[in-house]
């Protein structure tokens, strides 16, 4: 049972996201900005649907290659390290979130005139979102460890540096001086 919870967490990364993106829209922000600024983002979303069937048909035997979903290693240990990691993963999340105020966006809205966020999470790292997210997937491998997860794991630090790097050069051409001011202070990811 406890192979489960790392599973059962997921889901709430995304409900942290819909919820202050919902809050975000009773301010009249909206915050669901994918894939304006770049339509190959939507090529993004079929490949994490695949990536969470594999999952789940790993761990309720659905239909899927064998091959794919073989665990590397199965101890109590690391499901619990996962397990830890995962949980403070998504405290570190709805704690950046908060921070991030009425700022939060989910891809990179041009129209944003808001302030530059330094403080809190922001004052370890520049993308503490992503860092999160990075975080979070580091437990999920730990707990579902197999080709597939290994798969996705290097698609989804590949895609997550590429939004980095665009968000970087967004951040640069619309806070200027004082971007650049703070990425000489704080490190891009940890």
């Amino acid at each position: 049972m406890i192979k489960y919870i790392p599973l059962f967490e997921l889901p709430f990364l995304i409900i942290m996201v819909l919820i202050r993106s919902a809050i975000l829209r009773r301010h009249g922000i909206k915050a669901m900005v994918f894939g304006k600024t770049n339509k190959t983002d939507f090529i993004i979303i079929p490949i994490v649907l695949f990536f969470f069937y594999g999952l789940t048909a790993s761990l309720f035997k659905l239909p899927f290659p064998n091959i794919l979903v073989k665990s590397f290693w199965d101890y109590i240990i690391i499901d619990i390290i996962a397990i830890v990691i995962c949980t403070t993963s998504l405290i570190w999340f709805g704690i950046t979130l908060k921070i991030f105020g009425k700022s939060f966006r989910v891809g990179i809205d041009k129209n944003s005139n808001d302030k530059l966020i330094v403080n809190g999470t922001f004052s370890i790292s520049r993308n503490p979102i992503y860092v999160g997210f990075i975080t979070f997937f580091i437990g999920i491998f730990l707990a579902y460890s197999n080709i597939l997860i290994s798969i996705f794991f290097i698609f989804f630090l590949t895609i997550i540096h590429r939004q980095v790097l665009r968000e970087e050069m967004f951040l640069k051409k619309h806070y200027g001086n004082e971007y650049e001011e703070y990425c000489k202070k704080v490190r891009r990811y940890i």
